[in-house]
């Protein structure tokens, strides 16, 4: 009982005992003006208005450090995404760009294999306002605002002229797929051509080598196999030279025999000619043995006197046993022609 009275007694006494030193102490004074009680000076009025506007002063100044920060972030943003696209925009533009849809417009609809692609061809560069290069700046002078302006330019422009790519590649691919399947079809054509002179030319050539080169062209034209147009316009070139050599020699052989043909008909009429040209000794008929005069006055022929005539009996006729005129006329009757008419004119032949 004891112990546990003196135990009370001391908690007793711990709890009092700051109780009894708190009110040992004087009373603090506390300063009508805020100050520190323990502090014996009093403070200006102006300190809080001017640590107010001190701090009012760094708040504005940070949020105007801030807000310059965020408005070169934007802008800078804003040239970033101008100059990207208006890369995009150079690249589809370009001056070889260019010049590749020039030549895809130019196509017409019956050069390429798909029509079709010609006339989305045409729809795509109405679309982007014609073939020509759209100005667009990105400057870092401008605004973010200016900036994002011409982005948006950029990318309009970029997006036409996707389309006009895309049409143009179309095109150009439609085109040479009809060049290869024309070129094809030439080879085709020259190969048989080839054929038929390889085999109509059969001894009709002066060089049989001509012919043996037309072969080889003809194998090697057979083995072509290729995506590319010129792969077979080569063979075809290749074809058409050997065809030019055969007829060449064709045509060498035909002149040849035709001069040998000729010399050959000079040769059988020179020799005809001279089998029948007669010879002097061979000649027959009647040779006149007499040579016409001249005569001076008239510069004609005067024909030989003829035999005179005996003159008749006086008196005596051929009954009476005397000359017989009639018969002596008879007997002197001229040869051939080559007497003298009843005229007197006389002539040979």
């Amino acid at each position: 009982m004891e112990d546990h009275d003196n135990e009370g007694t001391m908690d007793l006494q711990s709890v009092s005992d700051p109780v009894e030193d708190e009110a040992s102490l004087p009373p603090s004074i506390v300063p009508e003006d805020g100050g520190d009680p323990s502090d014996g000076k009093q403070r200006p009025k102006w300190l809080v208005p001017v640590i107010a506007a001190v701090v009012v002063v760094v708040v504005a100044v940070a949020g105007l450090v801030g807000w310059r920060v965020f408005e070169s972030r934007r802008h800078d943003a804003a040239l970033d995404s101008c100059s990207r696209a208006v890369k995009a925009v150079q690249g589809k533009t370009g001056s070889d760009r260019m010049a590749q849809y020039r030549e895809a417009a130019g196509i017409k609809a019956d050069q390429v294999k798909d029509a079709k692609t010609v006339l989305a061809m045409a729809r795509s560069v109405k679309d982007a306002e014609g073939l020509k290069r759209q100005t667009v700046q990105c400057k870092a002078s401008m605004s973010a605002a200016d900036l994002n302006a011409e982005a948006g330019k950029a990318r309009r422009i970029d997006s036409r002229f996707a389309v006009v790519a895309k049409s143009a590649q179309a095109v150009l691919a439609s085109r040479d797929a009809k060049v290869l399947d024309d070129a094809k079809a030439a080879l085709d054509g020259k190969k048989g051509e080839a054929s038929r002179l390889l085999a109509d030319s059969d001894g009709k050539v002066a060089d049989n080598a001509t012919r043996d080169g037309l072969q080889k062209a003809i194998d090697q034209a057979g083995q072509v196999r290729s995506g590319k147009a010129k792969a077979y316009q080569d063979a075809v070139n290749a074809l058409q030279a050997a065809i030019d050599q055969v007829n060449a020699s064709v045509q060498a052989k035909s002149q040849a025999d035709q001069q040998a043909a000729a010399q050959a008909a000079q040769a059988q009429q020179a020799q005809a000619a001279q089998q029948a040209a007669p010879s002097n000794n061979s000649r027959g008929g009647y040779t006149p043995t007499y040579r016409p005069s001249v005569n001076r006055g008239g510069g004609g022929y005067a024909p030989a006197p003829a035999p005179a005539a005996p003159s008749a009996p006086q008196g005596g006729n051929s009954s009476s046993g005397g000359f017989d005129w009639n018969q002596w006329v008879q007997n002197h009757k001229p040869i051939g022609n080559h007497g003298c008419n009843p005229d007197g004119s006389c002539g040979i032949g």
